[in-house]
């Protein structure tokens, strides 16, 4: 059931830790996995990351470019678009507030009824 939970949360949060990743320049979809997995969030396969970047992309929030390699195959490199930065920056306090909230009830503190409550 852990295993389950945990995959659940990360659903709810890959759109948001994908963009992260590309806040110090751009990347491509393996080199995201291997930061997600070296944070500690376990491997993401490629048939869950990639449909997140063509998703981020057709939004208008990655932007993206083919890029040939000398050995192997090429690769497509993922960058922030600044309305990804904007969302970015948004959606990073959205979740500070939402971990907050969270930590807090798990705490024991009674529930608010702050903005962004759902029933």
């Amino acid at each position: 059931m852990a295993t389950d939970r945990r995959a659940s949360w990360l659903k709810g949060v890959l759109d948001l830790l994908v963009l992260g990743c590309l806040t110090e320049g751009e990347s491509y979809g393996y080199e995201i996995a291997r930061r997600l997995d070296g944070a500690g969030l376990g491997r993401i396969r490629g048939g869950t990351l990639y449909p997140v970047l063509n998703r981020l992309e057709t939004a208008g929030l990655l932007a993206a470019e083919y890029r040939a390699a000398e050995r192997g195959p090429g690769r497509r490199y993922y960058r922030l678009t600044p309305e990804g930065e904007r969302q970015l920056a948004e959606q990073s306090a959205a979740w500070d507030e939402f971990h907050a909230t969270t930590r807090a009830v798990l705490a024991g503190a009674p529930a608010t009824g702050t903005k962004g409550t759902h029933t």
